[in-house]
């Protein structure tokens, strides 16, 4: 039975425009605030991080499958639009838009089996996809993508007058796009289809029983989530103008995961203070315990041992992270409030 119009619509309820121009303007104030305690550079890469997780979020917080295999798409779209910008023309729209393309087409067919399996299954045949094209990339493709030895991959300018290379125009562009993921997300998961996406988390039998698609609708979200990862992907290569294998290396889905725990998964916003809270400590961390050693005068355990340990205290203590802390705390002092004398 195919899914009704009112549910395939991307609809915006009355009111919500408004709403989502305050969201935005919000998240502009706290990149804009970060720009002033971060290198511009670092930021840049935050940024390119947050949409990478938004785009896990969606498939893993709003439909329920936890995958390890996400870098795979982020990974495509990187090489996709570098391959274009060094085999085929220099303009980093049409680069994009090419690489963007290739790894939508390619999540597209992979989805058509992957999303025929659930949990365990889903998230290690998602692994071993990633393992295979992390391996392609490395060593069947070396002549084209220039394995380990990295890929350049420089575009010309934006527009004919901004220039990506620079740590500014790089950082501006990188969080207009931020912004425009972010609006389409909350248009995508506040439409019928983001309420029917949710239903099937929830209990996808029951769903089906009413006569929905549900493997179609899991199969769009899959599809949509990767391409937006390979949005990042794409958006990485055009600030950045390098490419290793480390852009699909299967381990970069732990960070992905752990950043959307962090901030609670199911949540947009989860997702972003997630995204910012696991990049400052991952960023910090190699900076602070030589110094802390230094004071102390004794030897720290590498700082990727600390980053682990804190990472694990903060997903312990906050199992519905932190928004789910937040939200939490707000509704208890509501209800205390209402019950006062």
């Amino acid at each position: 039975m195919n899914m009704p119009a009112d549910i395939r619509g991307l609809s915006i309820r009355p009111g919500s425009r408004w709403k989502i121009f305050g969201e935005l303007a919000l998240i502009a104030v706290g990149i804009l605030l970060l720009s002033t305690t971060i290198k511009l550079h670092w930021l840049t890469d935050f940024i390119i991080f947050f949409i990478l997780v938004l785009s896990f979020d969606l498939l893993y917080g709003y439909m329920g499958h936890l995958s390890f295999g996400h870098m795979l798409y982020y990974g495509a779209g990187a090489y996709a639009t570098g391959l274009f910008l060094v085999n085929v023309g220099k303009n980093p729209i049409a680069a994009l838009i090419a690489g963007v393309a290739v790894a939508a087409i390619l999540s597209a067919m992979l989805g058509l089996i992957v999303m025929r399996t659930h949990g365990a299954s889903f998230a290690l045949i998602n692994m071993a996809l990633n393992e295979i094209g992390y391996f392609v990339i490395r060593s069947p493709l070396a002549k084209v993508t220039r394995g380990d030895d990295g890929l350049s991959c420089s575009s010309e300018k934006l527009f004919g007058i901004v220039n990506l290379n620079d740590d500014v125009s790089a950082f501006l562009f990188v969080g207009i796009m931020l912004l425009l993921v972010f609006a389409f997300l909350q248009v995508l998961t506040t439409s019928p289809f983001g309420i029917l996406v949710r239903s099937i988390k929830e209990n996808e039998k029951r769903v089906a029983f009413f006569g929905y698609d549900t493997f179609r609708s899991k199969w769009r979200v899959f599809v949509i989530s990767s391409t937006l990862a390979a949005f990042a992907g794409g958006i990485f290569t055009l600030v950045r103008g390098f490419l290793s294998p480390q852009v699909i290396s299967p381990f970069g889905n732990v960070e992905v995961i752990f950043a959307v725990l962090i901030g609670g998964a199911g949540n947009l916003y989860g997702a972003l203070i997630g995204g910012a809270i696991f990049m400052l400590i991952k960023n910090f961390l190699p900076v602070m315990i030589p110094e802390v050693s230094k004071v102390i005068g004794v030897k720290l355990p590498q700082w990727e041992m600390w980053l682990g340990i804190i990472l694990l205290i903060i997903v312990f203590a906050m199992r519905k992270g932190v928004v789910g802390v937040i939200r939490a705390q707000w509704h208890y002092r509501l209800r205390a409030a209402r019950n006062a004398p």
